[in-house]
């Protein structure tokens, strides 16, 4: 095959305009290399709309051209190529559903749907400590995972994109650094890890730790430099010493050194309390073979020619990590006493540990096999991803669903078998009943024990990998109310916790009906509602029917108080309220003012009426602060006062005739809400937009009933400001009514 040279860079292809060049020199086929210059040449014809976009997004093609590179990387088809190079720019127009269609239309549907499914990827940022507390964000995690399930492609292509942001924001304020590191640390490394790909994985941490913790990744960085010169002779004549050795065995492998990724050695460190100079694996090598029998074969080679130290030998081969990855590693003390990390595996191991998911691809259901002629790792993860689908669904409390994610994306795992031979993988932590509910929701509650290698357990055991179960069942469902007592430790998992609740819920209904039906009654009486409104409240809660409502209320899924404020907002008329001015107490003594002008309702400060535009009483005014000549009063309209605003916008102050002020004015609001955080903050937002002064303020909470009352004395100047402010009050979230008293 004839050489091409290569385009040396990323902005020489967008200097030429051209990607034949660099993508040849990828070794690409000539279709794939002409589909993604043929996007980019389209990309590069469409307008920018700059003031959209952040700084390190204002070259769409510069950014797609970066993803790809790393996609390259990972042997990725033509349709993810494609939708890499167009994601920035589709990112940019998400809200124009114009530019939506020209995508659909120059390129077709199904690249339109991976990039819809990326878009939606970036809502995964929402996984942190703090999302137990938010129904918002566990609807977020949804969307990510149905994203991930319709095209797992995404969940690749969005990874290459997050490498390519922390890239960029190198030189960006600490916070962007620090919130884009989280977010990597949290969700985006934990990702890679579970789909296998430790292409992306280590770059991930790596960039995630330099932000996070700045002088230890230097620290780390600078001991590694100090003597890399030194540490390569070392490492390429022992490679060449091993590679002779496996020669002569009549072995055939590939052995070079293997980089060395600075948030691993500061794991180690951490893990091990050791002092950088104490690591084993900072002098790491590879044998690649392309049969597993000569892993072990080249494992013999080197523990009789070095002597290996017991204590970090690892058999990943016999006993594959959880996500899959398989590996012999071992340390040997080398020549002049270093110790030396080797790591065996073969092509395919090779392929898995680097490229994980990417490495056998196959679209859904279909049958594109591996080297070995299986897919199974691939369909493992696809159906991981799809029972995390499924049991969102059956989960009602979404702090429990984000939990069980937590779960499943961060924390450890357990392998057990059933009977038949199965593998099932559950959280750390899993016992013997969520096994069954696992299996099927009626051998859940069928259960009425369980054995783990023929052996009775009790139902708070702790099931370890490697275990067989047995469940034994009656004819009858017969749950338990103690499963769901979290102090006594029959449940692990939520997902098994909310099919038992189901069940209860069920057999529960009618009895929940009786007393949903008496609590909305009474309720509603006390309100002065007719019962017949009750109806309007069924689709808003997602029911089918009125009886489902009640028996939901009965049985404490949905709060009283949340469908009485719903049926309240129904019926209250959308007109903002009238005030009738006699309520309103007698103002004040009127002021003198000067020149008959109120300004900002401070009182009577030293003015002055502008001679370019002589304002008279009526005329609509406006004050301009100077600098020892008090306040000059101009009409709104006035040219000159346009101009000087223009330049000291900072020296405006309202202005007004007194005649039209009405200052003074004492006023009392009472608010009635649902409890919740951040209701003070709104109201104060709207009085302080509106200067409206308070004089006084109460608040009263209600904690059975979750209700808060406020009372609010307020200092009015006019009417029309007093009932601006109940008409923006009334708009606020989970308000049950405000009223002047």
């Amino acid at each position: 095959m004839v050489s091409v040279t290569r385009v040396h860079s990323l902005e020489d292809v967008l200097e030429s305009k051209n990607a034949k060049l660099w993508l040849q020199g990828e070794g690409l086929n000539e279709n794939t290399v002409n589909v993604i210059d043929a996007a980019m040449q389209w990309l590069l014809q469409q307008p920018k709309q700059e003031e959209l976009l952040s700084p390190v997004d204002k070259d769409h093609t510069r950014q797609g051209l970066l993803i790809v590179e790393i996609l390259l990387e990972l042997h990725m088809d033509d349709e993810s190529l494609v939708a890499a190079l167009l994601y920035p720019y589709f990112e940019s127009q998400s809200h124009d559903n114009k530019a939506k269609e020209k995508l659909k239309k120059q390129f077709g549907k199904k690249i339109l749907d991976l990039l819809n499914a990326v878009s939606k990827m970036a809502s995964m940022s929402l996984l942190s400590s703090r999302i137990k507390h938010s129904a918002e964000q566990a609807e977020n995690i949804r969307r990510m995972l149905t994203a991930m399930v319709e095209d797992v492609r995404a969940v690749v292509l969005k990874l290459a994109q997050q490498i390519v942001f922390l890239r960029e924001i190198k030189k960006s304020d600490e916070e962007t650094r620090v919130l884009a590191a989280k977010e990597t640390q949290n969700i985006y490394a934990p990702l890679a890890n579970r789909l296998g790909i430790g292409q992306l994985k280590w770059e991930l941490e790596d960039y995630a730790f330099r932000y996070l913790q700045p002088e230890v990744y230097k620290s780390i960085a600078k001991s590694l430099e100090e003597k890399r010169t030194e540490r390569q002779q070392y490492l390429e004549d022992f490679v060449e010493d091993l590679a002779e050795r496996l020669n002569q065995a009549n072995i055939d492998a590939k052995v070079y050194g293997r980089p060395k990724h600075i948030y691993s050695i500061f794991k180690k460190m951490q893990k091990k309390n050791y002092e950088f100079s104490q690591l084993f694996d900072i002098r790491a090598v590879r044998v690649v073979t392309d049969k597993l029998p000569d892993c072990y074969s080249a494992l013999g080679v080197i523990h009789t020619s070095w002597r290996h130290i017991p204590s970090e030998f690892d058999d990943y081969v016999a006993t594959p990590k959880p996500n899959g990855y398989q590996s012999i590693h071992t340390v040997v003390i080398g020549p002049n006493g270093k110790p030396i990390e080797i790591q065996i595996r073969t092509d395919e191991m090779h392929d898995d540990a680097e490229l994980g998911v990417a490495a056998h691809w196959q679209y859904k259901e279909g049958a594109l096999p591996t080297k070995s002629g299986k897919g199974s790792g691939y369909e493992d993860k696809i159906a991981w991803l799809r029972k995390l689908l499924q049991w969102q669904e059956e989960m009602a409390d979404t702090g429990d669903f984000a939990e069980e994610l937590r779960n499943q994306v961060v924390e450890d795992r357990v392998y057990v078998f059933t009977p038949q031979g199965d593998v099932v993988d559950l959280p750390n932590g899993s016992t013997p009943l969520d096994f069954a509910y696992y299996i099927h929701t009626n051998i859940g509650h069928r259960c009425i024990g369980a054995k783990v290698f023929n052996r009775i357990v009790p139902f708070t055991y702790q099931l370890k990998t490697g275990d067989q179960i047995e469940i034994i069942t009656s004819k009858e469902p017969n749950p338990k109310r103690d499963w769901l007592n979290p102090n006594l430790d029959y449940i692990h998992s939520s997902r098994a916790r909310a099919k038992v609740h189901a069940w209860f819920k069920q057999q529960d209904k009618d009895k929940n009906l009786i007393e949903g039906k008496h609590l909305l009654e009474q309720e509603l009486s006390r309100l002065n509602i007719e019962w017949q409104h009750a109806d309007v409240a069924v689709e808003r809660f997602n029911m089918n029917s009125l009886d489902d409502l009640l028996a939901a209320i009965g049985g404490g899924d949905v709060r009283l108080n949340q469908v009485t404020n719903f049926i309240q907002t129904q019926l209250r008329e959308e007109t903002p309220p009238e005030i009738d001015p006699r309520l309103i107490q007698k103002p004040r003594k009127q002021k003198k003012y000067q020149n008959g002008v109120v300004l900002q309702g401070v009182g009577n400060l030293m003015n002055h009426l502008a001679g370019c535009c002589n304002p008279i009483p009526g005329d609509e005014i406006a004050g301009y602060i100077t600098q020892g000549r008090g306040v000059v009063i101009h009409r709104s309209d006035c040219e000159q006062f346009k101009i000087v605003m223009e330049e000291h916008s900072e020296r405006y102050i309202e202005a007004t005739w007194a005649e039209q002020y009405s200052g003074g004015y004492i006023a009392q609001l009472r608010i009635i809400a649902n409890d919740r955080s951040g209701l003070i903050r709104d109201v104060t937002s709207i009085l302080a937009n509106e200067k409206i002064n308070v004089l006084g303020m109460t608040t009263e909470s209600d904690v059975q009933k979750q209700i808060a009352t406020m009372g609010l004395k307020l200092e009015v100047y006019n009417i029309g400001a007093f009932n601006r402010v109940i008409s923006k009050i009334s708009q606020l979230d989970e308000l049950i009514e405000v009223k002047r008293i």
